[in-house]
């Protein structure tokens, strides 16, 4: 079965390189047969990478340890779906994981688009195949999955210990779908250049695509946050750990992009400006996977150091110099048929929050690249910490922050003082009530503290007073009451009420940022049986622990598991009791820390186990308090929520797909002149 897993990776690389060479020499020469073999061969990708992938799966369930890429990623221990999640916990395994979806996001495009965008589509299957490509031929010449070693092992050294957690069975898939999903806006994008369909066709085209991309992309980033404040023990959520940003960085930047498409689709505008992202956005989606799988940096979550590093940057820059010169020789024709009317115009207001995002882009970028610059300059690597980022990022997150609620009041093209000024009046009494309150009835002081929620309430009220103006005018005109008003003022337009609940969502997750940014609490003590350690907050209160001493045994999958067993109080009231846990791996002689918690809408309390003496006579505790960090995994949700709110069609965009489609002459159109 390695044999034939292997086989399959090789016939799909031959089809996938077939696929792009007769995709392009058939829209050339005007020959639709070849296209539609491109087409077929694309296809033929797809299932050969869905068998690889059924018997590295089977490989890994089964237990077949001589397969090298089973043997370090499994054993018999492990319960079955650790077994089977182990298919992207290992560089091997999550390459041909990569490759495999990228290939259905492919074979979907070409299913969904084939009959209404012939003319473009034979630089698709182009872009798409040879990226597909690319990843096929990583595994089959550099990190086989399949690759036998000489003997046969009794049994796996099993998962990293850091794996085994819930978050390993849907953070990876969601981050790669993110990841491999950008190729099909790009691969629009670069076929509209070739074929000069310089309009707004490719946009309309790939925006639920887009939006697809950057949902699951989203979601990575929320649930690899989850997962560090569940798992690693450290008391956060975001540590501006290079991988963490390797996979903020292209959502930074195909951020603005949806964004921008608007202005391009409603006033032909930036034109060149979200051919540039796009393009941008794929080539850090590009260079974000070398950084984590080439071992160039240090990170908890990166894999070891590899000869597929140098690949990647041939790869990355072929790729970046020939979107480079297909977007410069189209540099006139992708000239705006409009231009900036006024400063106070919702244009305006987009593109300076383009700037900031892009702004916070190269911020994030140099950050995590500093240690390679100042190695290759000084020929020493310096680290740059978490305050950089937040002493850079946090006054550019508040502007976005800002800018969320003033972009919905002004309208298009221009606006006059006076009635930009009505429309910000009411968000601006939000937001300074929302600061006075915390200020003078809750106690905070904190100045920093103090402009994070005023812009949140700002935000906030700017967003709602959108929906409720709104409900009242359908319940003026229509006669409609609250709750069906609402329903069907989202139903008629998806994306932009879509849109605004995506800001909600924004704006709960800033909430939980800046409650645990600046009012945590840490402490840590050691504890006999019976003693008590006070952990207190000025504006949560005060959490008591009492330590009740050490359970524990070991478990069936050969881990040594030690509870600590605390009694908790808060503001002197029984409050329950947490069980922090330290887990020793027999296997992989790897300990491993996983904390408890007790989460209400106000706070965390974050209890670790950091060490005992003896039988558990005394043990040493680390306590954190995070004020409103809930608020974030809230947020979160509204955030995913409305994502899928804006990409679902309307009941009018489905009918206008039935009925009038839009057909292109030609199967397999040239270039053009």
């Amino acid at each position: 079965m390695p044999n034939i897993g292997y086989v399959a990776m090789t016939l799909a690389l031959a089809l996938a390189l077939y696929a792009t060479i007769v995709a392009v020499v058939g829209a050339q020469r005007r020959v639709p047969e070849l296209v539609t073999s491109a087409r077929n061969a694309a296809f033929g990708v797809t299932g050969f990478l869905t068998l690889a992938v059924i018997i590295i799966e089977y490989l890994l369930i089964t237990g077949h340890y001589q397969t090298k890429y089973v043997f370090e990623t499994s054993n018999r221990a492990a319960p079955i779906f650790y077994r089977m999640t182990a298919l992207w916990g290992g560089q091997d395994g999550s390459l041909l994981f990569w490759s495999w979806l990228m290939s259905i996001f492919a074979a979907l495009v070409l299913l969904k688009k084939w009959g209404s965008m012939r003319i473009m589509m034979p630089y698709v299957i182009a872009v798409t195949q040879i990226t597909v490509a690319f990843f096929v031929m990583l595994v089959v010449f550099v990190a086989n999955p399949f690759e036998q070693l000489d003997f046969f092992p009794a049994d796996g050294t099993g998962l990293n210990p850091l794996l085994r957690h819930f978050g390993m069975i849907i953070h990876p898939p969601m981050l790669y779908t993110g990841f491999v999903s950008f190729v099909i806006p790009y691969a629009f994008a670069i076929a509209a250049l070739v074929t000069r369909q310089t309009g707004d066709l490719w946009i309309r085209t790939t925006r639920r695509w887009t939006l697809t991309a950057w949902l699951f992309l989203s979601l990575g980033l929320l649930l690899g946050g989850w997962w560090a404040y569940d798992v690693l023990g450290w008391g956060g959520y975001w540590g501006w750990d290079p991988v963490e940003n390797a996979s903020l960085i292209p959502w930074l930047v195909g951020t603005p992009f949806l964004h921008s498409v608007m202005m391009q689709e409603s006033r032909g505008m930036l034109k060149r400006w979200n051919m540039a992202l796009i393009i941008l956005t794929f080539a850090l989606v590009i260079e974000g996977t070398f950084l984590t799988r080439s071992g160039v940096i240090s990170s908890v979550h990166t894999f070891a150091q590899s000869a597929i590093g140098p690949l990647f940057l041939i790869f990355i820059a072929i790729m970046f110099v020939f979107s480079l010169y297909m977007f410069a020789t189209r540099w006139e024709i992708l000239k705006s048929e409009n231009e900036l009317d006024s400063f106070f115009s919702r244009e305006s207001v987009f593109l300076l929050n383009n700037l900031i995002f892009l702004g916070l882009a190269v911020v994030v970028w140099w950050g995590t690249h500093f240690p390679l610059i100042s190695e290759a300059l000084l020929g020493e690597k310096i680290v740059v910490g978490p305050p950089f980022f937040e002493q850079s990022a946090g006054p550019l997150f508040a502007i976005i922050l800002l800018l969320m609620g003033v972009a919905p009041l002004i309208p298009w093209r221009r606006a006059s003082g006076k009635k930009l000024a009505d429309q910000l009046l009411w968000p601006t009494v939000w937001g300074v009530v929302t600061a006075a309150v915390l200020y003078f009835v809750v106690g905070i002081s904190i100045v920093g503290a103090l402009i994070g929620f005023g812009l949140c309430g700002f935000t906030l009220g700017a967003t709602l007073i959108e929906y409720w103006r709104g409900v009242k005018a359908r319940r003026k005109s229509r006669g409609e009451n609250y709750f069906v008003a609402l329903w069907r003022l989202v139903g008629r337009n998806h994306r932009r009420y879509g849109g605004y609940f995506i800001h909600i969502g924004v704006v709960l997750v800033a909430i939980g940022v800046v409650g645990s940014r600046f009012y945590q609490v840490e402490t840590q003590q050691n504890l006999a049986v019976g003693e008590s350690m006070t952990i207190s907050s000025p504006v949560i209160g005060d959490y008591q622990l009492t330590y009740r001493g050490l359970r524990g045994g070991q478990s069936p999958d050969d881990r040594i598991i030690t509870e600590a067993v605390l009694d908790v109080t808060f503001n002197g009231k029984p409050a329950g009791s947490l069980v922090p846990v330290r887990e020793f791996f027999v296997v992989q002689q790897q300990p491993m820390t996983i904390p408890d918690k007790r989460s209400t809408l106000a706070d965390d309390l974050y209890v670790i186990l950091a060490g005992w003496e003896g039988t558990g006579e005394t043990a040493t505790f680390k306590a954190y308090i995070n004020p409103l960090v809930s608020w974030l995994w809230v947020g979160g949700i509204v955030f995913i929520l409305g994502t899928v709110i804006a990409a679902w069609p309307t009941a009018q965009e489905r009918e206008e797909r039935v009925t009038a489609k839009v057909q292109l002459p030609g199967a397999a159109a040239p270039a053009g002149k």
